[in-house]
Formats: C-alpha cells, sequence, structure tokens
C-alpha cells in the first residue's frame, strides 16, 4: 500500500515550524498526495510556481507574485485557472506577502488549499521538500533488532530462538544503544540512505524469553535508546550448518569472513552471518564484525592485507 499524506496533515505537521496560516480552500484539507514511482522525477513534490511540470506543493515568491501581477487580466485569469485545474495538495505564499483576492476565490472555489507563511521561499523548498520525501519514502518491516553500535546502524537478523534479543541487551549493557526491537520500519528517503525507526508501540521495548518485555529506557536511561538510526550493517546469527563456513571447501571464508549482502528495498546492505555456538561471546563478536565494516568502509581490507603479504612470502621464497 502507498504511503500517502494529506494537506490538513501537512499542515498540522509543519504549522509551527514554517509559522503557517490557512487563508482559503478549508474544503481541500482531505486532499491526499500518494507516493508514486514519477515522484522521483517531474513533476516534484515541492517547488517555485510551474505551469509547465507542476509541482505537487506550488510556492509563490516575490518574483512569481510579481509575474502574475504583470500579466493581462484575462491571461492572468487563465494562468490561475490552469495552476489550480493541475489539482495541487497546497498553495503556499512566502514571506507573509499579502495575497491576491483572485487568487483566494478561485482556491476557495476550487477546494485547493491556499497557505501563507512569513519564511522565504528557499526555506520553505527545503523543508516542504525534504518532509514530504520523508513522509512519501518506500517503507519496509523487517525481522530483527535494530541497534546503535558504534555509531552506525547495525539490524540483528536470525531464525527465532538465535539470541539475537539477548544480544541486544548485553550490547546496551556495554553502552550500545536499542532503536527498534522485533519489527523495525525502514524507509528509502534517499537513493542510498535507509532509515529505521521503531513503530510507536513498540517504543524503548525489549522481549526476552523468560523476562518477558523490558522497558531499555526506564532501565539503563535515555543514553541506551535511540528514535531512529541509517541502516548501514545486517549482522545475521546462524546456526553452524547454515553458515557458509560449514559449506565452504577451499576454507577462505575463514580468512575473508562470511560476507554477503541483503537487498532491502533498492539497495543492497552488506551482511556479515556469525555461527552462533556454546561458548561464544556474540556480543564481542559483533563489536568486531562493526569495527570490521567500518574499516572496509574506509579501504582497509585486513583479509586482502594478508593475501597480499602472503603472495608476497611466496614469491620471496621462491628459488
Amino acid at each position: 500500500m502507498n504511503a500517502a499524506i494529506t494537506a490538513r496533515e501537512l499542515f498540522e505537521q509543519l504549522r509551527e515550524r514554517l509559522g503557517l496560516r490557512w487563508i482559503a480552500g478549508q474544503a481541500g484539507a482531505s486532499r491526499q498526495l500518494e507516493a508514486v514511482d514519477t515522484v522521483a522525477r517531474r513533476p516534484s513534490l515541492a517547488g517555485y510556481l510551474n505551469i509547465i511540470y507542476p509541482n505537487k506543493v506550488q510556492i509563490l515568491g516575490t518574483e512569481e507574485l510579481a509575474w502574475l501581477d504583470g500579466l493581462e487580466p484575462r491571461q492572468r485569469w487563465e494562468t490561475l485557472e490552469k495552476i489550480l485545474q493541475f489539482g495541487p495538495l497546497a498553495l503556499v505564499v512566502s514571506k507573509g506577502q499579502p495575497c491576491p483576492e483572485d487568487l483566494i476565490e478561485m482556491a476557495e472555489e476550487s477546494g485547493i488549499a491556499l497557505w501563507s507563511s512569513p519564511r522565504r521561499g528557499h526555506e520553505l523548498y527545503n523543508v516542504l521538500q525534504y518532509h514530504l520525501a520523508g513522509a512519501l519514502a518506500r517503507r519496509t518491516t523487517l525481522h530483527g533488532v535494530f541497534m546503535e553500535i558504534y555509531s552506525i546502524g547495525v539490524l540483528i537478523t536470525g531464525e527465532s530462538g538465535t539470541g539475537k534479543s539477548e544480544l541486544a541487551l548485553e550490547l546496551v549493557t556495554r553502552g550500545h544503544r536499542l532503536v527498534a526491537d522485533d519489527a523495525p520500519e525502514f524507509a528509502q528517503i534517499a537513493p542510498d540512505v535507509l532509515d529505521g525507526t521503531c513503530p510507536e508501540l513498540l517504543q524503548d521495548l525489549l522481549e526476552l524469553r523468560g523476562l518477558g518485555v523490558l522497558n531499555i529506557r526506564e532501565m539503563f536511561g535515555d543514553t541506551a535508546v535511540k528514535r531512529n538510526k541509517y541502516l548501514r550493517l545486517i549482522v545475521h546469527l546462524a546456526r553452524p550448518e547454515d553458515s557458509r563456513e560449514s559449506r565452504d571447501a577451499s576454507g577462505m571464508v575463514r580468512l575473508t569472513g562470511d560476507l554477503g549482502s541483503r537487498r532491502v528495498l533498492d539497495l543492497d546492505v552488506p551482511m556479515i552471518t556469525l555461527p552462533v555456538m556454546p561458548g561464544r561471546n556474540l556480543a564481542v563478536l559483533t563489536e568486531a564484525a562493526t569495527r570490521v565494516h567500518m574499516l572496509r568502509a574506509k579501504g582497509v581490507d585486513p583479509a586482502a592485507a594478508f593475501l597480499a603479504r602472503h603472495s608476497h612470502f611466496l614469491e620471496r621464497g621462491t628459488p
């Protein structure tokens, strides 16, 4: 089901931030804007007045109002009619400028929301574009525990009973932060960014077998939880027989690690698989996996360096 937002919801969400006033077109409060594939192209979600590729939210600044004032009466009426016929979610007049009476009248008749803001046009554009992009972003829910480890977002996945929640609790005690347990939600807010959040129902909660539901904020304080984080790494907990190492005849996985990726929406997220076996300290291993991922992101690959060193050693030792 596509994400959507109504004019009323957008107005209420940004009312205080942008100082919005609803001038006319209250009948358009229920007008809805849905996420579609073409949103990433044109028309854009928000922008200055455009009658060729009309934006979903049209901003009227000083130049736009001056251009309208310079039109002949009949041409002006036809232009305003064309703007409203496109059915934008809303029109916003910037810098608290007086709104033309004919625009107010036509917005009222057509049921198009007409707002005014004391903010400058570029401020309106930046806030509206960012807010709408987030509200209409593609979303998905994944099974796992989403954590902030060493300042990056790490999703811990695995089959039921592999110890995801127990691992998350130990990581919290080691100073890392919980974002969401069981069903974190991810939105693709940019071509290469997945923003992970927690459903409101599960906020601050972690469920463990034998202990039930724990409130991490109340137990460990506000610094133990985080509202959202960008997903950068997946740590997958697997039983030994399910890991790639058990199926690798050459033994290379022992050098490089069980590396892979997982497709989440339009992104391939790096994934490291850790076998779950008695006596292994998964918290330390997860921290190490995160550090190794951070090094690889900087171009430092210990396995590649070792293989290069090994090749050099063999070449040097060959008569």
